[in-house]
């Protein structure tokens, strides 16, 4: 079965990450998947909104790290890169329904999504300086916006875990509820914003976004050098096989 399950059906495209015994961690085969997927629907007059959802025990636990390190995005057209710039740049709305963990890539394509419904067990984290690296995703420029420079800062530098009620409170969240409830309540917002004028829904997310995908999108680029870049030096190295190794990472010397 494919680790990228697509469903399209009364107007919705559902995407629902498969992984769950690896906790839904994203390969490059899964990032082009998800690319093609979003291409699909950007350009299918029967899709008219797309819903991302994971397991009720977790959403995604991010970059699968042996895959990664294995195939590390180098090009543009990497999997990875394609999906970044396809889900900043979709024009017809975007949920998420997150519950459980949700780590790296996990969080900062929510910032790209129009609506996000959260179970109470959902754990956002973004945990790029821990690992040697830098943030991706435009996350650099989008959590800011959102969160406030302060908790943004928090956030990106600590790394650490944010549960579902401060998601909420800094707005990265819609609602919070049961994690058995949060697919079927966005399931249930996506077919009420399937039922309405698909122009009209278009017309007034470009609007809401003009001016700041241009700017999303050279945020991209950027991290992406910084991201490719910091791959190939020590703190990087230390860190992954630290995790490798089941140890904590030592960047005393670095």
């Amino acid at each position: 079965m494919s680790d990228i399950l697509t469903h399209v059906e009364a107007g919705v495209m559902t995407i629902t990450f498969n992984r769950l015994d690896r906790k839904n961690s994203i390969t490059a085969a899964m990032y082009a998947a998800l690319a093609d997927a979003l291409e699909a629907a950007a350009g299918d007059a029967s899709v008219r909104v797309v819903v991302f959802q994971g397991h009720e025990t977790v959403f995604s636990a991010g970059n699968d790290i042996n895959d990664f390190l294995q195939q590390p995005p180098a090009q543009e057209d990497a999997p990875v890169f394609r999906f970044l710039r396809a889900i900043a740049t979709f024009p017809k709305p975007l949920l998420a329904a997150v519950c459980g963990p949700a780590v790296g890539i996990g969080t900062t394509l929510l910032f790209h999504c129009d609506l996000v419904y959260a179970g109470d067990n959902a754990a956002f984290s973004m945990p790029f300086v821990n690992l040697g690296l830098c943030p991706e995703a435009a996350s650099s420029l989008l959590v800011p916006q959102m969160l406030g420079y302060h908790r943004a800062a928090e956030a990106l530098l600590l790394g650490e875990p944010f549960m579902a009620e401060a998601a909420l409170e800094v707005g990265l969240v819609n609602r919070v509820v049961p994690p058995t409830e949060a697919n079927a309540l966005a399931q249930s917002v996506a077919r009420k914003l399937a039922a309405k004028p698909l122009a009209s829904l278009v017309e007034t997310k470009r609007l809401m976004k003009q001016g700041q995908t241009d700017a999303v999108l050279r945020q991209m680029r950027e991290e992406g050098a910084c991201f490719g870049r910091m791959l190939r030096e020590p703190a990087a190295r230390e860190a992954f096989t630290a995790f490798m190794e089941r140890r904590l990472p030592d960047f005393s010397r670095l």
